[in-house]
Order: structure tokens, then C-alpha cells, then sequence
């Protein structure tokens, strides 16, 4: 319904966009992801191989503002989505309030690919595949609205339609699979939409805020149909809350982050279905420094633990791997510029230091000209089997990116 609305919109204001300021830019671009330590499960040996081209439309008038961002791609490997609407909305500016209609990228919460009061939907397999980190974050259909009080600044986010995190493609990666000889399998998806509430404000020269969601996970759970001998496994996405808050600002040299959230799993609050995910408390500490010219360097220290572990620990069937009641995360990432900020070199880095789940992300990029940049880079994986990145060890792979803007 929400896209209709937002395609009438945009077909309504398109008149007006001779009256308005209007720019049209985009870039087309090469990416190219291949393993370093054997083929895929489909037999590939390549992770992404496309050509593509994205537009952007952005016309601005007295209070409104039209802005469309679309992708077209030839995809080596046959995937189907050779087209997608990046984003697509209206905004409209009144006093102390604006609106924003449409298809849009929300980001919320202060981690670096950590993500705490960011509940809005990811790109994983985008990360782990070598695509530019735009790609990470997916656009959301839905309303926001602002409002901006004396007092405080408020963001309210209402999706009619919900819509989930991608998650590796099972042909490309090797994602762990408790019950990998059941064939028949469906995904059912929530008819409901959800609801994200921000409120923030200075505080003593820190930028706080609180959150609030209501909606479901973004990731599925799986439930098989009988334990014993099962035929049919259903993937489906469990109801959650979370309520959550964040400061941010300097310390010393740097800038500090802190965050926190309480994940309150509404399907299973007793904790006893070993299907959805437990009710949990996840903290976050960043802390962000540049030392000398040209280099920052970042850590975070990250921490989850689970509520009521007995009764996960007395539900979990003979055979699936136990996860702990804390789990705790450090993560670094180095930027450093050099030959005048035309060459960048990144590192990021994430170690669990509890089942040794870990991810390390080296990129080397260089503009050639103010259109023009290419980079190099590497996703490398490890861990236990079951873990999130522990599960991708035979994963790894090297990329390519070419891109010329217009």
C-alpha cells in the first residue's frame, strides 16, 4: 500500500519538478568477489560478479523535496535482482516539524557494524561479499515524521510493511544447518508492519538518546515440524520489542560511545522455545581517537547476555550447540590517508572472546581522479561452526570495485 502512495506521490509532484531544482547524478560501477579457499556450494568460485548503474533524481522546491535513487545491474552469476529501488520518498518541511514519505535508509545508534538501537534492515550477505558499505544498510517503506520542540527532537518511524535483513544466499555461502537433510522448507513472513520511536537532545554537551521499537526480528528462526524425525522446517520471524538509549560526545581526545538495549523477546518471554531468541541486554563502549594527521583508530567493546538461561538451557534439544549467558565482543578499526587523501587504507577487525568468532575486513582504496576510484579488499571469517562468522571460515574471499560518478 505504502509504495502505491509513494508512486502516486511522486508521478503527482513530477510537474513540479520544472518549477524546482533539479540534479540528476549516479555512477555506473564493477564489482568482483572471488574465494580464496575453494568453491562454493554451488560449484562457483566467485562470491559477486555484475556490472552496474544507479541514477539519482533529487529535486528540491520551497518546502519539498522529490528524491529517487534506483539501481540497474547485469549480474554474471544469474542472480534475479537485476533492479531495485535504493530510495525513493518525499520530504515536505513545515516550521518545526518534516515529513518524509517513502521508500528510505534509517540509520539509528552509534556501533560500527555493531548494532545495538539500529533495528532497521541490513544487507549481510552485501558486507561479506565485498560490496561498496552503502550497500549494507536497506531502505525501509514507511512514514517519518520529526518534530522539533524547544525541549527535544523526536523521530517517528511507522512501516506498514515489514521487511527483513538479508542474510547470506545458501548457494554462495556456507551458513550452519542443524537439519541439513530436511528438504521441504517455507518462510513465513509477518503481515504486520512495525513502529521505531527517537527522541534525542543535547545533555551537557553529549548527544543522547532514547528508542523505542515494536516489531519483529529482522533475522528468521527456523522450527521444525517434529524434533525426532522432522519433514518440514519453517522459517519465521519472532515479535520483538527493544528499548534503548545512547550517548555520545568527547572524552579526552577522542569521542566516546556508549549505548544500551533491552531486546524483549514478546514470543517467548518465559524462555522456553528453543526456536526464538531469548529476551537479552546488549551494552556497547566505542571509542574513537585520531592521534596524528590522517589516522583515526576506533575500538569497541561489546556485550550481550541472555535472560533466562536455565530454562534455554532446559529447552535446548540433545545436539544443538549451547551459546553462553555472556557474550562479549572487541572490535578496532585503523583509517589512514595518504599521497594527499588520495589513497585510503581501512582495517576493521572483530574477535568474540568467547568462541573466537572473528571477522577482519582489510580495504586499500584510491581516487584517481574526483570521479574515478577503485579498491581492493578482504573479508576473512572464523570461529566455531556454528558461530556468525565461524560458520563462513571456507568463506573467504578477495573483491574488486571500479566505480566512475557522474
Amino acid at each position: 500500500m505504502l509504495r502505491t502512495v509513494t508512486l502516486f506521490s511522486v508521478l503527482l509532484l513530477a510537474p513540479l519538478a520544472v518549477l524546482a531544482e533539479v540534479t540528476l547524478s549516479g555512477f555506473v560501477q564493477q564489482n568482483t568477489a572471488f574465494n580464496t579457499a575453494g568453491q562454493n556450494p554451488d560449484g562457483r568460485h566467485y562470491k559477486w560478479l555484475e556490472e552496474r548503474a544507479q541514477i539519482k533524481l533529487d529535486a528540491t522546491g520551497d518546502a519539498w523535496r522529490l528524491l529517487a535513487k534506483g539501481d540497474l545491474a547485469y549480474d554474471h552469476l544469474g542472480r534475479q535482482n537485476e533492479s531495485e529501488l535504493r530510495e525513493g520518498y518525499i520530504d515536505y518541511a513545515g516550521g518545526n516539524w518534516d515529513l518524509r514519505l517513502g521508500r528510505q535508509v534509517i540509520t539509528w545508534g552509534l556501533g560500527d557494524l555493531v548494532f545495538v538501537n539500529d533495528f532497521f534492515p541490513k544487507d549481510h550477505e552485501a558486507l561479506f561479499a565485498g560490496r561498496p558499505l552503502e550497500y549494507l544498510k536497506r531502505g525501509v517503506d514507511a512514514v517519518k515524521l520529526g518534530a522539533y520542540p524547544e525541549f527535544a527532537s523526536f523521530e517517528l518511524v511507522l512501516s506498514p510493511d515489514f521487511r527483513e535483513s538479508r542474510i547470506p544466499d545458501a548457494r554462495r555461502f556456507r551458513l550452519y544447518d542443524p537439519m541439513p537433510t530436511v528438504v521441504n522448507r517455507e518462510t513465513v513472513k509477518p503481515e504486520e508492519g512495525d513502529v521505531g520511536l527517537r527522541a534525542y537532545r543535547d545533555v551537557a554537551g553529549y548527544d543522547a538518546a532514547l528508542y523505542l521499537y515494536r516489531g519483529f526480528q529482522r533475522t528468521p528462526s527456523m522450527r521444525p515440524d517434529n524434533m525426532t524425525a522432522p519433514t518440514r522446517i519453517t522459517y519465521f520471524y519472532p515479535k520483538l520489542s527493544v528499548y534503548g538509549a545512547s550517548l555520545s560526545g568527547r572524552a579526552g581526545e577522542g569521542v566516546l560511545s556508549l549505548e544500551a538495549a533491552y531486546y524483549d523477546s514478546r514470543e517467548d518471554r518465559s524462555g522456553d522455545d528453543f526456536t526464538v531468541p531469548n529476551s537479552q541486554t546488549r551494552l556497547l563502549a566505542g571509542y574513537q581517537i585520531q592521534p596524528v594527521e590522517d589516522v583515526s583508530l576506533g575500538f569497541q567493546y561489546y556485550a550481550e547476555t541472555m535472560h533466562d538461561y536455565d530454562a534455554y538451557l532446559a529447552a535446548l534439544p540433545a545436539g544443538f550447540p549451547v551459546e553462553k549467558r555472556w557474550s562479549h565482543t572487541v572490535t578496532a578499526r585503523l583509517t589512514q590517508f595518504f599521497l594527499h587523501q588520495t589513497l585510503r587504507l581501512s582495517a576493521y577487525a572483530s574477535y568474540n572472546t568467547g568462541n573466537g568468532d572473528h571477522f577482519v575486513n582489510p580495504e586499500l582504496r584510491y581516487s584517481f581522479t574526483d570521479r574515478v576510484w577503485g579498491a581492493a579488499g578482504a573479508n576473512f571469517f572464523g570461529g566455531k561452526p556454528w558461530g556468525q562468522f565461524g560458520q563462513l571460515a571456507r568463506d573467504d574471499n578477495v573483491y574488486l570495485q571500479a566505480r566512475y560518478e557522474f
